[in-house]
């Protein structure tokens, strides 16, 4: 079949959206489907997949309004695309597409059914805006999008409306983002939705190879740039007395970032020679930096604002634990990719991370909580448990997480809406 994605993140956005979109693109050229992605144009060179044509489209740079701006323009690229080469099923990925309810029922009319994947809400992303304002993460106004999220999510929150009152049948990421849809948008007993919960690259995101000897090296290299390489870090023992915590993430407020630097005075305490190291873009390096300094821990944080995919991976790799203090999630790819590594993962104690990371395969704190956070940290890294959890983890990555999961569970659900659509059109 032909496959139209409509996805407003695809690389060189790395974001959650566009890395899910890129890898399950490819997987679906896998099983024998073509795939056009139609996304907002960028400066930088889009990676190419065999079997993938990816159609830029015009955007209006403007926080929120690029997704009513960028649908507009995905709309009419749909119409040329199918008069060229006929669509069998359109995927939509919300909320970064904004179309009407009569263009959902347009585009089913006379192109293909719609399947929306629903990634999260605004009316969630708000609150977890607020949540991350009252914890005293960052001023709101410090950042445009957050801004425009609290006082726009509102008005454009009748655009995801629009998507699950009228596509053949919605995707949610997680039981979570399917309880906040039902709750805020209130569907009729006509909804359509399935669960399949994302997975990632375990050929990316895989454990150490200690006989590989230029991986080695890398490793070694990245723990001594932090300052954390000592003789059994080198050698990804976790007996290290200086082991390296990983974030990974926008750094933006609802991320939870404060609290994690206001929570590092305690794990120092308890782990003097303890290093961490946040890799990710946004508005905040300068003032966690600040914060840093006030703390009086600015030499066990590291910021790095841009690695490589395959970088990434060796540090997900090399870590000793990885921390996701998130305020708000549709679904969270992070802790997936931490256990896919073979590296335990420490995550707030609220859906939908719970979902993926229970205390089997990980450790759970508050949200919003330092003291709780430090907690969960320090027993991890005293216990002689937390090596045995990161490898349950694995094996639970490998059981239900992985992009061949999703691609086949995604073409069964393409198939149902097919053969709904004609049964639909019989009547």
């Amino acid at each position: 079949m032909h496959i139209a994605i409509v996805s407003g993140e695809y690389p060189p956005r790395w974001g959650g959206i566009g890395s899910v979109v890129f890898h399950l693109a490819g997987h679906f050229v896998e099983l024998g489907h073509e795939v056009t992605i139609i996304t907002r144009s960028h400066s930088d060179k889009v990676p190419s997949q065999e079997g993938v044509n990816v159609v830029p489209v015009r955007w209006a740079r403007l926080p929120m309004a690029f997704t009513r701006s960028y649908g507009k323009r995905a709309y009419k690229a749909l119409k040329k695309l199918h008069s060229s080469k006929p669509i069998d099923v359109i995927n939509a990925h919300l909320p970064l597409v904004s179309w009407k309810r009569k263009e959902f029922r347009w585009l089913q009319e006379n192109i293909a059914p719609v399947v929306s994947c629903l990634h999260g809400s605004w009316l969630g992303e708000k609150e977890g805006v607020k949540r991350a304002a009252a914890a005293r993460e960052s001023a709101t106004w410090r950042n445009p999008n957050d801004l425009a999220i609290l006082t726009t999510a509102k008005w454009y929150s009748r655009y995801e409306r629009a998507g699950i009152l009228e596509s053949s049948i919605c995707v949610s990421n997680s039981q979570s983002t399917l309880k906040e849809f039902k709750q805020w948008y209130r569907p009729d007993q006509n909804f359509d939705c399935e669960v399949i919960l994302w997975g990632c690259d375990h050929k990316v995101f895989r454990p150490p190879n200690i006989d590989d000897e230029a991986e080695q090296l890398e490793h070694e290299r990245i723990r001594l740039e932090y300052g954390c390489g000592d003789e059994e870090a080198l050698s990804y023992s976790p007996k290290t007395e200086t082991p390296m915590l990983l974030a990974v993430g926008r750094l933006v407020a609802r991320k939870g970032y404060m609290t994690l630097l206001r929570a590092m005075p305690e794990i120092i305490d308890k782990n003097p020679g303890v290093k961490l190291v946040i890799v990710g873009r946004g508005h905040m390096k300068s003032s966690l930096e600040k914060n840093a300094r006030k703390l009086g821990i600015s030499d066990a944080i590291h910021i790095q604002s841009s690695l490589s995919f395959d970088e990434l991976a060796q540090h997900f790799r090399s870590a000793d634990l990885v921390v996701y203090p998130s305020y708000y999630e549709g679904q969270g790819l992070i802790p997936l990719e931490s256990l896919a590594s073979g590296t335990p993962v420490a995550t707030v104690d609220q859906e939908p991370l719970t979902e993926m990371v229970d205390s089997t395969v990980g450790g759970l704190f508050k949200r919003g909580d330092p003291t709780d956070l430090a907690r969960c940290v320090n027993e991890m890294l005293s216990s002689d448990k937390t090596a045995e959890k990161a490898s349950l983890g694995r094996d639970r990555v490998l059981s239900k997480y992985t992009y061949d999961h999703n691609a086949s569970d995604y073409i069964a659900v393409f198939e149902r809406a097919i053969a709904k659509m004609k049964n639909q059109s019989s009547k």
